[in-house]
């Protein structure tokens, strides 16, 4: 199967898609998911082969490079953004077999894989490798996927680490659960698997050492794990700041001065638009010396690993702050159903609110500084 020609290096191309996502964001919200129309334009843009290695039709891109895609993507809609994150799937599908990982990506390097992780369901040993049942919540973009997976503990497997095992996605139901009020359109559902068996060879450790020794498989995974979906967060953080500063030079309803004559609001947005800078800015540099490192070094140093984990919670903490201070600058037409500064700073809100980057990882951060226990991810 040939793969979709990239439009990533063409600005223009790049900002026909943009538009056209961010035009449609009310839609996203009534039908709870990313069409597949939308997804395959991801896949025009680069989403899925970015990481996947360049013999097998990918663009082997850096952690920096692919955030900065994602950013781009959550400005026009942090649902969008939220679903195309899981581009990074192709340096978790690492632990496979090479042989079942150069299956996958040789034949389509833009391959869409969605999983739902936990909980791990009991799998039986069966001729031909594991009997897969249950249910798991959170299939993030399982609606547009091509490949599924879902966590497994199988007996006398003591790894405590989830076993994810890899069906097509045909076999697969989804269970429509997904309605909330934040990061609506990402079609979250549940899914259902029934008795499929899944090849052992078909199985991966998450969280396990990758069986390749390409640069962007030897990033730190639980870090980048976190940092893709706190760019969401500075996605929506810009939108909202960009939505502020387009119409406060509009006349006020009342009469009164401008909005942007108004000196509280010079005042609190400046002061947004620098949280969100400042966060941006530490995070793509801390990505960037990571990547740096990574060119003549096997692994990155403790200090740095770290600081990985902590600059993707700052991302997502101080996006959702800057969100929900252009909101409050927005005044009473921000309140209505679908504006988007209500949506930016509730999306925003919801990155926040992920296991990777609320605020007990900032509390888990500053225990590793100390050399203090700590939750799995951090060094």
């Amino acid at each position: 199967m040939n793969a979709p020609a990239t439009v990533a290096q063409d600005p223009a191309a790049k900002d026909r898609i943009l538009s056209g996502i961010r035009a449609r964001a009310t839609e996203f919200q009534a039908l709870r998911h990313i069409p597949q129309d939308v997804v395959d334009q991801f896949k025009t843009l680069g989403v899925y082969r970015a990481f996947v290695p360049e013999r097998f039709g990918g663009d082997a891109k850096s952690p920096a490079e692919f955030c900065r895609l994602i950013e781009d993507i959550a400005s026009a809609d942090a649902s969008a953004g939220w679903v195309a994150s899981f581009g990074v799937s192709a340096t978790y599908l690492a632990t496979l077999p090479p042989e079942t990982y150069a299956e996958i990506f040789r034949t389509n390097p833009d391959t869409v894989f969605a999983g739902a992780m936990f909980p791990p369901q009991p799998a039986k040993t069966v001729p031909g490798g594991y009997e897969v049942r249950g249910q798991w919540p959170w299939g993030s973009g399982i609606m547009g996927a091509d490949l599924a997976g879902a966590g497994i503990k199988v007996e006398g497997n003591d790894t405590k680490l989830p076993l994810i095992a890899i069906m097509p996605r045909a076999k697969v139901e989804v269970v429509d659960t997904w309605k909330t009020v934040g990061l609506a359109a990402t079609g979250s559902h549940d899914i259902k698997v029934d008795g499929v068996v899944v090849p052992p060879e078909w199985t991966f450790v998450r969280g396990s050492k990758p069986q390749m020794d390409d640069r962007q498989f030897r990033y730190p995974s639980m870090a980048l794990a976190s940092q893709v979906l706190a760019v969401v967060a500075l996605g929506a953080a810009r939108a909202a700041l960009d939505h502020l500063h387009e119409t406060g030079s509009r006349a006020s309803v009342t009469g009164g001065p401008k909005p942007c004559a108004r000196a509280y609001l010079q005042t609190e947005y400046a002061k947004a638009r620098s949280l969100y800078l400042g966060a941006r800015a530490l995070f793509y540099d801390t990505l960037d010396e990571a990547w740096e490192a990574l060119a003549h070094d096997d692994a990155v140093d403790r200090d740095l690993h770290v600081r990985l984990r902590l600059v993707a919670s700052k991302a997502a903490l101080d996006g959702a702050e800057a969100a929900r201070m252009a909101f409050a600058l927005g005044g009473s037409t921000a309140i209505e159903q679908g504006h988007p500064l209500i949506r930016n700073m509730i999306d925003a809100a919801s990155v926040a609110q992920h296991a990777f980057l609320s605020e007990g990882t900032i509390t888990a951060a500053g225990a590793a500084m100390f050399d203090e226990p700590t939750m799995p991810g951090y060094p």
